[in-house]
């Protein structure tokens, strides 16, 4: 197999680990490459997109962001519900992360896709879910004061969400992904809310 860690160095360990990598790998032509990667591994990872059951809304999250700040953007996202596995499994970690950020228990659960954010310098997959939910199930959400979370929920319409993407409101690629997702299953009538 050509394919191959060859070396690796741990730069550092905080929040996550970043480590230097020296690989080889099959070039188009077969021949044998190598390369140097900085890795960055945090875990994987869950979002849902919240959609309301009698009404055509979902529920997002806005929160502060220090890298899109580090970039000179809004650090202030509208993001799906989303988390980081902490040794469960991703409808697990998602039904934790809607109640304690946007305050929904989750009626319905269906998963849209696993995949890589950033398969370039990331370890990271996040499994993306559709989810529903209806007005009693509402608690009171937020985020939890412990993990730094200072959460505002936002419902919208469905309309509103989409357009949101194309004025730039919206930049966050899972729930870019989550809100097309929902969009194109509305277009073809395969929604299933």
């Amino acid at each position: 197999m050509s394919e191959a860690i060859v070396s690796s160095r741990l730069i550092s360990r905080a929040w996550g680990s970043l480590t230097e990598y020296e690989l080889s790998y099959r070039r188009p032509d077969g021949d044998i490459g190598k390369m140097s990667r900085e890795v960055y591994d945090r875990g994987h990872a869950a979002a849902v997109l919240l959609c309301h059951i009698d009404r055509p809304t979902v529920v997002l999250v806005r929160q502060f962001r220090p890298p899109p700040l580090i970039n000179g953007d809004n650090p202030y996202l509208l993001e799906a519900c989303a988390g980081v596995l902490e040794g469960d499994t991703p409808e697990e970690c998602i039904r934790r992360e809607a109640i304690e950020e946007a305050g929904i228990v989750v009626r319905d659960l269906r998963k849209i896709v696993s995949a890589y954010c950033n398969p370039a310098a990331l370890t990271e997959v996040v499994t993306l879910f559709i989810g529903t939910f209806d007005d009693e199930s509402r608690t009171a959400g937020g985020g939890l004061a412990h993990e730094g979370e200072d959460i505002e929920v936002v419902e919208l319409p469905f309309e509103t969400a989409f357009s949101m993407i194309g004025t730039g409101e919206i930049v966050d690629m899972k729930t870019i992904i989550l809100l097309q997702a929902l969009h194109i299953e509305l277009l073809t009538g395969g929604a299933k809310l």
